[in-house]
């Protein structure tokens, strides 16, 4: 120990305890070391990013490499490695004055204050009275999570639950590391602000948004909760925009906290055609779930229109659950007019549904229910299914590597109109895999396709039967061997496969059974064939249409590997005994007693080069039937894409093509089927540092006629998102064609999202 001057005492740490009752303020008290803290080493911080209040009767302590102690003015000079704590609030400083008689402290270099929630607060000078309650800083900035930053010139600390200050700048970007002057990519800069921390909130006056150092717009006062707030009521950034059937609009969203569990935003719609709209969204967590309910009231094309858009799901236990997931909409104009997603589509459905999990089992109880958006359809002829179970269950392996599956359930199908169907069913299997001497990969397979009908209105949609109502059953035995037999070489890094396949199904013939229009479909309506399903047991989509007879399926598969460079194709075909035009339809390769021949082949020579290429072609001409190519060329920074799809039949020949194209006069409606679909498609993607940019071309090939032009880009940072979107459809819709839209999203990190659909 040292004595100058025989009034001034200095002492070296670690000698802190001989600073009880000389440290501020009066009645401070020597405490240990906060929980979690070490002193010159990172503070644990937590998840919160703005300050606490400071408690008014909390205990100071501090230490430094050195301290000195003025008896006769009562001052205390701490200087070298300071650190002083009061409730987890820490101050740090290369030099601490403390000034007994005023109850000062002066904090000078390199002055920063931790604060237990995780705000970190740097000074150049720093003032600080009653236990770090009160403060005046200097050059004062502050680092938050998220990357956040705040400068201010100057600040001040009230009674520790209020900071004000001046002439501040925020910003959550990173700056560059070059040149750390230059401006972030933006900044909201205010004349003042205060932080208020009862409140959470910090409150900006004068403020001006510059992006790139360029001010783009003023706000006279910004509001906005603090980080360590998740939910607080108050405006959200408002969307505005124009369309061609409202107008220009606005959108003023308020989001409202109900309690801890529950919050609710209102939102009302403003626009140039006095077509105002009021839309909710409420949202709600319970202990075992949530649920999500939206809704909206507008008065729109003349008439008072509306939605209910409403999800929930909820756990009974570890494996049971239900829920809800309800869409209905006044009309498809009304969704279009507000930008409402679900416009576009052919129908909004609807289910309630209890499922459960087991050991190898799952089972479903739901119901559903379908809305029609398109004009042609009629909601009449919509399926409500009340109810529908589901049972699915694979059992572990026997002494013979055997495994058992069963899959069954039943149905209740109302229409308004058409025809009303109750099923029950049961698919039995019994699948046996073994491995052949010679390398061959076996799979022997027993089953039973069980099922039992009642059906009245059978003659309407969508069975229009020559009967009016039925009660039947089927019983459907099928035996099937299937054989992969690779072979493989390996030449250096190079692996060849060659892989013939075999199957064989042995199934009743399917004319014996039941007159297949006593049967009502209602899961198998839109059969396809492709590679996909070459080797199916049932190549339809259910189970209300089975095909019969003997069947073999003949397929090669090769491949070619060796670490950067891919060859995969598959071709093969399908023979059967029997003829099923009546099962599968024209144009499905599938009618006669040999397929079509289907395939793929996907090849990558590069990286920057690939192409997928699926087909059907015709058994007796070779003529394309199915033709689905894409073919991907360059680098990630600059993409370019080439699609080309075509078709003999086209379900979708309505909804798709443009309105140019009629069918001549006295044809049934239903030969539109028959018109073959003919699309090219070309698109590219580019990226540059931050910034992406795409674009596509779609064309109808048959009539010479864009199907839809599209453009997007966006920028994305740390701090920022810019996203864009624009497009123009073609296709009919509803009787309107020639749909243009575009939106465009703004994102600022820490601040929000702001929207401007425009259509």
């Amino acid at each position: 120990m040292a004595i100058a001057g025989g009034a001034c005492v200095a002492w070296r740490r670690p000698l802190l305890a001989l600073l009880i009752g000389l440290a501020w303020p009066l009645g401070a008290s020597a405490q240990p070391v906060p929980p979690g803290f070490t002193p010159f080493n990172k503070p644990q911080f937590g998840t919160g990013v703005h300050t606490q209040p400071i408690e008014k009767n909390g205990p100071v302590s501090f230490t430094a490499d050195q301290i000195v102690y003025d008896r006769d003015n009562g001052i205390v000079t701490a200087t070298g490695h300071v650190e002083a704590w009061q409730n987890d609030h820490v101050l740090r400083a290369d030099k601490i004055v403390y000034d007994r008689n005023t109850d000062v402290v002066a904090a000078t270099g390199h002055v920063v204050l931790l604060e237990p929630d995780g705000e970190v607060l740097f000074s150049d000078y720093a003032e600080l009275t009653a236990g770090m309650r009160e403060a005046v800083m200097r050059g004062m900035r502050s680092a938050m999570q998220e990357n956040a930053r705040l400068a201010a010139n100057g600040g001040r600390r009230t009674d520790g639950v209020s900071n004000e200050m001046s002439r501040v700048v925020y910003s959550a970007c990173t700056l560059c590391k070059d040149d750390p002057s230059k401006p972030p990519v933006w900044q909201l800069r205010a004349y003042s602000a205060v932080d208020d921390l009862d409140e959470k909130r910090i409150k900006f006056q004068d403020a001006t948004m510059e992006i790139l150092g360029v001010p783009i717009f003023y706000l006279p006062y910004v509001s906005t909760p603090d980080s360590t707030v998740k939910r607080e009521s108050g405006f959200l950034a408002p969307d505005a925009g124009t369309n061609t059937f409202i107008g220009a609009f606005v959108a003023l969203p308020y989001y409202y906290v109900i309690d801890k569990s529950s919050d609710i935003t209102i939102t009302p719609w403003l626009d140039s055609t006095d077509q105002p709209q009021l839309e909710t969204d409420y949202r709600q967590r319970f202990n075992n779930g949530s649920i999500n309910i939206e809704t909206a009231i507008a008065y729109d094309e003349g008439a008072m229109q509306g939605l209910f858009f409403g999800k929930g799901d909820f756990s009974l236990d570890e494996n049971w659950r239900y829920g809800f997931n309800i869409n209905e909409a006044s009309s498809a104009n009304y969704l279009r007019d507000f930008i409402i997603p679900g416009y576009g589509n052919d129908v909004l459905s609807s289910t309630t549904y209890l499922e459960g999990f087991g050991q190898g089992a799952y089972s479903r109880l739901d119901t559903q229910f379908y809305q029609g958006l398109l004009n042609i359809v009629n909601n009449a002829e919509l399926p409500y299914v009340l109810p529908r179970y589901l049972y699915d269950y694979v059992g572990t392996p026997d002494e013979l590597g055997g495994y058992v599956t069963f899959n069954g359930g039943g149905f209740n199908v109302l229409r308004f109109l058409g025809t009303d169907t109750q099923r029950i069913n049961g698919t039995p299997s019994y699948n046996l895999p073994e491995m052949g001497p010679m390398g061959q990969e076996w799979n022997f397979m027993a089953r039973l396709y069980a099922a039992g009908y009642e059906a009245s209105s059978l003659n309407q949609i969508p069975n229009f039967s020559r009967y009016s109502s039925a009660t039947e059953a089927q019983l459907w035995p099928v035996a099937a061997a299937k054989m992969n037999w690779p072979f493989s070489r390996t030449d250096g890094n190079a692996t060849t496969v060659l892989e013939p396949i075999t199957q064989f199904v042995v199934r009743p013939n399917g004319n014996g059974i039941t007159p297949i229009d006593l049967i009502p479909n209602e899961d198998s309506i839109d059969p396809l064939f492709t590679d996909a399903n070459l080797f199916s047991i049932n190549r339809m989509p259910g189970i209300d249409r089975l095909g019969g007879g003997l069947r073999a399926d003949l397929g090669m598969h090769f491949a070619w590997f060796d670490g950067a460079h891919t060859f995969d194709a598959l071709i093969g075909q399908s023979y059967r005994s029997q003829t099923e035009y009546q099962i599968w339809g024209p144009g499905t390769g599938l009618g006669g007693n040999i397929s079509d021949i289907v395939g793929r082949a996907y090849f990558q020579p590069s990286d920057w080069f690939d192409i997928a290429y699926r087909f059907r072609l015709n058994h007796d001409t070779m003529q394309t039937e199915f033709n689905d190519t894409t073919i991907g060329i360059g680098p990630d920074y600059f993409r370019v894409t080439l699609g080309y799809i075509y078709s003999n039949i086209d379900p979708f020949y309505y909804y798709n093509q443009p309105p140019s194209l009629t069918l001549p006069p006295g044809t049934p409606i239903y030969q539109g089927y028959n018109f073959p679909r003919n699309e090219v498609l070309l698109g590219a993607q580019t990226k540059f540092g931050n910034w992406r940019m795409g674009g596509y071309i779609q064309e109808n090939m048959a009539l010479n006629e864009p199907v839809a032009y599209g453009l997007n880009g966006g920028y994305e940072d740390d701090c920022t998102i810019i996203a864009f979107n624009y497009f123009d459809l073609f296709t009919d819709y509803n009787g309107i064609s020639n749909v243009k839209a575009l939106m465009i999203n703004i994102t600022f990190k820490t601040l929000g999202q702001f929207g401007f659909p425009l259509m």
